[in-house]
C-alpha cells in the first residue's frame, strides 16, 4: 500500500498528494490536463516553501516530498500499481460515477477505492463498481496539509477490514479520522453548509454587509474565518453542489440554496478560484490569503 494514486490535481487533489508524499508514500497524481498537473505541482512546491520558511520542515524534506510524486494524464497508467486510489475530482455525481466505473475496470482487484466527496453517497458511488466492499469515503479538509480532520465514511457494503485500514492510514499521515455514517453532507457539511447558506440569505435580505456578517461570526462566535469568506475559499460552485445534494437527499427546504448563491455561480463568481466571490481576489491578495492559512 506504499503506492497511492490521487485523481485530480486541483485544490484538494494536490493537497492530498502533498500530504501522502510528505509522509513517504509514492504518489501517482493523475489529471487529464497536463496544465492542471503542472499547476498542482507548483502549488505543492510553494506550500512546501512556506512550511520550510516557518521551519516546520527542512529543505531536504521538501525535496524528498516532491521526489515522491509522479504525474500521469492517463488513469490506467497511473493506477496500475496503486494499493489505494483517492478520487478528488469536481463534486459532480455523474463525473464521479464515471471515474469509479473506470477505476473498477483498470485497477488491480485488491485496490481500495476512496472518494474525497464532501456530500455524495458512498453507497451510490460503490454501486457502480464490482468491489463495493472496497469503496470508502475519505473527506479531507482544505487546506489538506494543515487541517487535521478527515471524515471517514463507509458505504453500506464497505468491509470492516477496509474501514479499519483507512482509519489507521489516516492516523499515519498525522490526521484525525472521525467515522461518520453515509447520509447527504455527512457531518461537516450537513452543519456547515446551512450556516453558510443562512449567511448568504442574511446578506441577500439586506440585514448586513459581507464584512459585517463575517466580523460578527469571527468576533462573536470565535470562528477563525467568516462564513462568506470561507465560502469563497471552498468555492461557491462547490457550496451550491453540496446544498443541492442535501436538498435532493432530504427534501427539506432548509437546504434549498439561496437565490443569491445560485446567481453568483451562474455569473461565474465562484470565490478565490475565479478571482471574485463575496470578496475581490487579485493575484497578490490571493497569495496573501493562502499564506495566512499556512501560518
Amino acid at each position: 500500500m506504499n503506492n497511492i494514486a490521487v485523481i485530480g490535481a486541483g485544490t484538494m487533489g494536490n493537497g492530498i498528494a502533498h500530504t501522502f508524499a510528505q509522509f513517504g508514500y509514492n504518489v501517482q497524481l493523475i489529471d487529464i490536463s497536463q496544465k492542471a498537473l503542472d499547476k498542482g505541482l507548483a502549488t505543492i512546491s510553494k506550500n512546501l516553501d512556506r512550511m520550510v520558511a516557518k521551519e516546520k520542515i527542512t529543505a531536504e524534506d521538501k525535496e524528498n516530498t516532491l521526489k515522491n510524486i509522479t504525474t500521469f494524464t492517463n488513469i490506467k497508467e497511473g493506477v496500475q500499481y496503486a494499493g489505494l486510489v483517492v478520487e478528488a475530482a469536481t463534486e459532480n455525481i455523474d463525473l464521479k460515477l464515471k471515474i469509479f466505473k473506470e477505476l473498477d475496470d483498470v485497477c488491480p482487484e485488491d485496490t481500495i477505492l476512496a472518494t474525497n466527496t464532501s456530500s455524495i453517497s458512498i453507497t451510490q458511488i460503490a454501486a457502480v463498481t464490482s468491489r463495493p466492499e472496497k469503496v470508502i469515503g475519505m473527506h479531507f479538509m482544505n487546506p489538506v496539509p494543515i487541517m487535521k480532520l478527515v471524515e471517514i465514511i463507509r458505504g453500506y457494503n464497505t468491509s470492516d477490514e477496509v474501514n479499519d485500514y483507512i482509519v489507521e492510514l489516516t492516523q499515519k499521515i498525522n490526521k484525525v479520522p472521525v467515522e461518520v455514517n453515509d447520509y447527504p453532507g455527512f457531518v461537516a457539511n450537513r452543519i456547515l453548509m446551512p450556516m453558510i447558506n443562512e449567511s448568504i440569505e442574511t446578506l441577500y435580505n439586506g440585514v448586513a454587509g459581507v464584512k459585517e456578517i463575517d466580523t460578527v461570526m469571527k468576533l462573536g462566535m470565535a470562528h477563525p474565518m467568516g462564513p462568506l469568506q470561507l465560502a469563497d475559499f471552498i468555492g461557491l460552485d462547490v457550496c451550491l453542489s453540496i446544498l443541492n445534494v442535501m436538498y435532493d437527499g432530504f427534501k427539506n427546504p432548509k437546504y434549498a440554496p439561496c437565490p443569491l448563491l445560485v446567481n453568483m455561480v451562474t455569473a461565474g463568481k465562484l470565490g478565490v478560484k475565479s478571482g471574485e466571490g463575496f470578496y475581490d481576489y487579485s493575484e497578490s491578495r490571493k497569495a496573501e490569503n493562502v499564506a495566512k492559512m499556512f501560518t
